[in-house]
């Protein structure tokens, strides 16, 4: 699971450039909540967990 951390303002935000750069954090941390929130990439649905029902079937015939 992933942790998402934010930095925070170093000196209050005033005036426009303030109001600037708290919109830019905004919007970084939005974007990265969205990107890690919503990452169709899921690895524990694919790891393999072992041989499956053909590996077994293909090996019991062996086997006999």
């Amino acid at each position: 699971m992933a942790t998402i951390t934010s930095a925070s303002v170093s000196h209050p935000a005033t005036g426009r450039d303030g109001l600037v750069r708290l919109f830019a954090e905004f919007r970084a941390f939005w974007r990265q909540f969205f990107a890690r929130a919503f990452n169709p990439y899921r690895p524990e649905l694919h790891y393999m967990r072992g041989p499956g029902p053909a590996w077994r079937a293909k090996h019991k015939a062996r086997s006999n």
